[in-house]
């Protein structure tokens, strides 16, 4: 029986994440994600996908990016 670092749950079913050197035990994606996940710079939504890289910071997208002037920046265009 494992301890979610998020919530505090305890759940027979939780799973391990590792980044680097730093290990972490969730009950769920959505605990996870709340720690993990990094946020966007402009409106602070949890980015799940790839998001936008623009000079030091990370975006959700495109729009997000240039608000913040990465006007380079662009989304999937069909």
């Amino acid at each position: 029986m494992g301890t979610c670092s998020v919530c505090g749950n305890r759940y027979d079913k939780t799973f391990s994440v590792r980044m680097g050197a730093t290990e972490a035990e969730f009950d769920s994606f959505e605990c996870a994600i709340h720690a993990l996940a990094p946020t966007c710079s402009h409106c602070g939504v949890r980015i799940v996908g790839h998001g936008i890289e623009g000079r030091t910071a990370l975006y959700c997208c495109a729009s997000c990016a240039r608000h913040e002037g990465v006007d380079e920046a662009r989304d999937r265009v069909g």
